[in-house]
């Protein structure tokens, strides 16, 4: 079985904490809560309890003394690093476990006393601290331990820049991943599956016969091109050409143009259609290549208990070569020298010496600037998502024309299936780019979509991105997660950092095939 693992039925034979009730044979006495000062050895645990993953342990620091023979965290920061990560976000634990990878000093550092940052899952008492300001959830919802909520939900492209980094850095050892089953479009008032290749074209329902004719050429071209062959270009520089021109040529309806751009190309708003074609084409393919790699109903997979997985999976990577992590280091001041570069990160009156810091941007408010903000509804749900032929994970796009809006609004939903809630029981997110203050008004378009609801919780967060000069402060800050429902956009921002850090391009040309279907 290849450790990169997605498929339909497959059920996962690793132990997590939030299966322990989900009858693969862990209780809660089993988890592993040993003091860091306890003398277990590894091989007797591994006798006992068979299978030791670090979602077994309490404390992750347990997890590697024992697989490593040194705790990650070291008590003094009395030492100099060549990066210092302020969060633990998705995008800044992707950037730690790189750096380390490439030999770099890594400090790693995080206000909270949990991984994740904003992109964390919580459990159900989690989350109704969060909204409710409660740790009492009603009890017919279930174990609040059987719950993963993402905060940040976003599917991962099969084939796409995500993958790539996690075999580049193998990080697929440390995560199990199944296929989403569904990738569907909002048009004229209903839902319909996305179609993405030229068969698909022509048994849409989204388009007439005359319609679906003109798309079946499009797709086709879209198919056969290839950048390196000219003579798959008809007569056409892509690099020139701009894709409303291209799309002119095979006379394509708005209606068609809409989802195409925006279902298929994933484009969040009409930009494009002023830009070089090359992109959209290339996401275009990218999209239909996902598609057929799993033989899925869509072109995404996402990791077995949520999210939460993806971060703790590249702090390991970093710990393995080397990187140091720190938890609940309050206040986390960035020290910077006369000239204005960063000299350090100052916690608990101890300074820890650095040449650069990456961050997230609550950790210097000072060098970004607001740009938005995310809307967002929570529901938790007894049923899937209506009219996604009984999808128990699945992506809707609503595209921003079908709604009269400047910014598409985005459906995620995932449940029991993939381990992130009890059975019976479906998380659904609608999300989109504010353009009010009324989240319940704004969101109703993709709530109404949903069916009746157990709960709801709603939620508006700020989105900011920096204003700094990297080269001038040596400060490298991320941008904040936006409304979309796929991870294509977090990546890109993730890899532009890796090269302004590094002053290089990280080697994507990794072997797909290692991201393979595994066997029931």
């Amino acid at each position: 079985m290849d450790s990169f693992c997605t498929t339909q039925n497959w059920k996962p034979k690793i132990a997590s904490r939030q299966a322990r009730s989900s009858g693969d044979g862990i209780s809660e006495e089993q988890i592993i809560d040993f003091p860091l000062s306890g003398s277990h050895h590894f091989q007797t645990l591994l006798t006992r309890f068979g299978t030791l993953t670090p979602s077994r342990f309490r404390s992750l620091d347990l997890y590697y003394i024992l697989l490593l023979g040194k705790s990650p965290i070291r008590s003094n920061m009395d030492e100099e690093y060549d990066v210092i990560v302020l969060g633990t976000g998705l995008k800044e634990c992707i950037l730690s476990g790189l750096l380390s990878v490439d030999g770099l000093k890594v400090l790693h550092m995080d206000r909270n006393d949990y991984y994740g940052g904003e992109s964390t899952s919580l459990n159900l008492i989690q989350l109704w601290k969060k909204f409710r300001g409660s740790d009492k959830p009603p009890a017919h919802l279930g174990s609040s331990r059987d719950y993963n909520v993402d905060m940040i939900p976003k599917f991962i492209m099969a084939n796409g820049a995500l993958v790539r980094v996690l075999i580049h850095t193998d990080v697929t050892k440390y995560l199990y991943f199944k296929a989403v089953d569904g990738s569907f479009v909002y048009n004229k008032g209903k839902v319909h599956k996305v179609p993405a290749t030229d068969m698909e074209a022509l048994k849409s329902p989204l388009m007439g016969i005359f319609e679906k004719r003109r798309a079946r050429k499009f797709f086709i071209y879209v198919q056969d091109y290839n950048e390196n062959d000219p003579k798959t270009h008809e007569g056409m520089d892509l690099t020139r050409v701009t894709t409303k021109e291209l799309i002119a040529k095979y006379g394509l309806d708005d209606n068609t143009v809409d989802f195409i751009g925006h279902a298929l190309a994933l484009h969040r708003d009409d930009r494009y259609l002023y830009e070089p074609a090359l992109d959209t084409v290339k996401r275009m393919k990218l999209y239909a290549e996902s598609l057929a790699r799993f033989q899925g109903g869509s072109p995404y997979i996402y990791p077995l208990y949520g999210l939460g997985e993806l971060p703790q999976a590249f702090a390991r990577l970093s710990a393995v070569y080397g990187g140091t992590y720190m938890l609940n280091k309050p206040e986390c001041k960035v020290e910077f020298d006369e000239e204005g570069k960063v000299c350090g990160v100052t916690s608990e009156g101890e300074t820890a010496k650095c040449k650069k810091v990456v961050c997230d941007p609550s950790y210097l408010p000072n060098k970004v600037r607001k740009v938005g903000k995310v809307a967002r509804a929570i529901c938790i749900m007894s049923h899937p998502i209506p009219n996604t032929n009984e999808s128990h994970s699945v992506q809707v796009i609503l595209p921003q024309k079908q709604l009269g809006r400047r910014s598409d609004m985005y459906l995620f939903c995932c449940s029991y299936s993939h381990n992130v809630a009890p059975k019976g029981k479906f998380i659904a997110f609608v999300s989109t780019e504010a353009e009010s203050d009324n989240p319940e008004v704004e969101l109703k378009p993709g709530l109404d979509l949903l069916g009746p609801v157990d709960e709801i919780f709603y939620d508006v967060y700020d989105r900011y991105e920096p204003v700094n000069e990297p080269s001038l402060d040596n400060c490298f800050i991320s941008t904040s997660y936006d409304a979309t429902t796929h991870f294509e956009s977090t990546v890109i921002d993730v890899l532009n950092m890796y090269s302004m850090i590094t002053g290089k391009v990280l080697d994507l040309n990794v072997d797909l095939s290692a991201a393979s279907a595994a066997e029931e």
